[in-house]
C-alpha cells in the first residue's frame, strides 16, 4: 500500500471519500476506508478539516454518523492524553484482568501465529507501515486476552512500525480490548476473523465459540515471548541558518501541517528530539515518511537535537509551536490543535460521554453545513 507525501494528492483523497460507504464497510478488509490515519497522526490535516470538505459535498450529519464518530474518537484520545498525560501509560479504569506476562508473544512479533489473516497483516505492516483497523484489534485481543501479555509493550511494538503511529490512539485502544480502559475484554474468534477478513481457516486456536474463548489456556505457540529492541534512527545533526529577525515555527513528528501560519515570513524547524523517541521509538520507514511529509513546508530546516538546546539558537518570545501532550516542555507562543469541538475539553470515561457533549455544538462548529 502506497502513502503519498505531496499534500495536493492527500487533499485530493479527502475529496474522494464515500462517508456511506466507509460506514457500512469500514470493518471488512476490503472496505471504504479513507487511508487518511497517517496525515492525520502527522498533524499534516485535522480532523475538523476533513469534517468541513466531506459535509460540504451535502452529506447530512445524521447519514454519515459513523464516518464523523470515527473522526471524533481521535480527538477523544488526544483529550485523554492532555488530561492524563503519562498516566495513559498505566492501566487507567482498572489493572488489566488476567496477566501473565510483560512481554508480547514471538509468533506475534514473527507473523507465525498460523492465523493467515493475522500474520500477512503482521507482514504488511512491517512492509508499508500499514494494518487495518479491525486487524489491530485482532492482534491486541490475541496479545493480551489470549496470550495473557500485558498491553504496554506490544502496543510500543506495533506503535513502532506504524506510519499513523499516534501514541494516544494506539495506547487506548490497546488498553479498551484489554479490559484496563473498558468494562470487558475484546475477544474475535476464527468465525469472526474469517468473515471480515475473507479467509475460510479452521483449526485455529481461535476456532472455538464465545463460550470457549474466554477459557482458553494459553495456546502453545503463543507461549514463547519476544526479545527485541526497538530503537529510533535519527538523521544526523546538522547546524541550521536562522535569521534572527523572523518568528520561528517550530514543528515535530506531530505537527507537519503546511497550512500553519504560512502567510508569515517565518523560519521554519523540523525538532526531532533524540529523547523524544527514545520514549516513543518509530522505525526508520517512519522517519522516512515524516521527512518527506515536511517537504511540503517551504523552506523547512531539519534541526535534531533537544529543545532546550534549540533554544539558545532562538528568541523562545518569538517562538511558535502547537500544543500537544509531548510538547509540554516548548516555551514560546503556544497555538491551539484545530479541534473538531474545541470547547469540549478534559477527561471523559468513555467515548460515548464525549460525543454525547459534541454534538451539542455541532450547529456552532459546522454553522453553514
Amino acid at each position: 500500500m502506497h502513502f503519498t507525501t505531496v499534500y495536493s494528492e492527500i487533499i485530493e483523497q479527502i475529496h474522494k471519500i464515500d462517508p456511506i460507504a466507509y460506514g457500512k464497510t469500514r470493518n471488512y478488509i476490503n472496505g471504504a476506508y479513507t487511508k487518511l490515519s497517517p496525515y492525520i497522526s502527522r498533524g499534516v490535516i485535522s480532523t475538523k478539516q476533513i469534517a468541513q470538505i466531506i459535509l460540504s459535498k451535502g452529506y447530512k450529519p445524521s447519514e454519515i454518523e459513523s464516518f464523523l464518530k470515527e473522526l471524533t474518537w481521535r480527538d477523544y484520545f488526544q483529550q485523554v492524553w492532555l488530561a492524563l498525560g503519562q498516566n495513559i501509560n498505566k492501566d487507567i479504569k482498572q489493572t488489566q484482568p488476567g496477566v501473565k506476562n510483560f512481554e508480547i508473544a514471538e509468533a506475534l512479533t514473527m507473523a507465525s501465529t498460523g492465523i493467515s489473516a493475522i500474520d500477512n497483516g503482521i507482514i504488511q505492516l512491517k512492509r508499508n507501515g500499514y494494518l487495518h483497523n479491525h486487524i489491530r484489534m485482532y492482534v491486541a485481543s490475541i496479545a493480551c486476552n489470549i496470550a495473557k501479555n500485558h498491553w504496554l509493550k506490544p502496543a510500543k511494538w506495533m506503535y513502532y512500525y506504524l506510519l499513523d503511529a499516534d501514541w494516544a490512539s494506539n495506547a487506548l485502544s490497546w488498553q479498551w480490548t484489554a479490559a484496563s480502559f473498558s468494562n470487558k475484554k475484546y475477544y474475535a474468534n476464527q468465525e469472526n476473523i474469517n468473515k471480515y477478513c475473507f479467509t475460510n481457516q479452521k483449526n485455529t486456536f481461535l476456532d472455538v465459540t464465545y463460550e470457549e474463548i474466554h477459557e482458553l489456556e494459553i495456546p502453545e505457540i503463543l507461549k514463547k515471548q519476544a526479545n527485541f529492541n526497538l530503537k529510533t534512527v535519527l538523521p544526523s545533526p546538522k547546524k541550521i541558518q536562522l535569521n534572527k529577525n523572523l518568528p520561528s515555527y517550530i514543528y515535530n513528528f506531530y505537527n507537519l501541517d503546511p497550512n500553519w501560519g504560512k502567510e508569515i515570513n517565518a523560519n521554519r524547524i523540523l525538532l526531532l528530539e533524540p529523547s523524544f523517541f527514545e520514549q516513543y521509538p518509530v522505525c526508520s520507514h517512519t522517519i522516512d515518511f515524516i521527512l518527506s511529509l515536511s517537504n511540503n513546508i517551504e523552506n523547512i530546516q531539519i534541526y535534531v537535537g533537544e529543545f532546550d538546546e534549540l533554544c539558545q539558537l532562538i528568541d523562545i518570545s518569538t517562538l511558535n509551536f502547537k500544543e500537544h501532550p509531548t510538547s509540554l516542555h516548548y516555551r514560546g507562543i503556544k497555538h491551539e490543535r484545530d479541534w473538531m469541538f474545541k470547547e469540549v475539553k478534559g477527561y471523559f470515561p468513555s467515548f460515548f460521554a464525549y460525543w454525547k457533549k459534541c454534538i451539542k455544538y455541532f450547529d456552532s462548529y459546522f454553522p453553514k453545513l
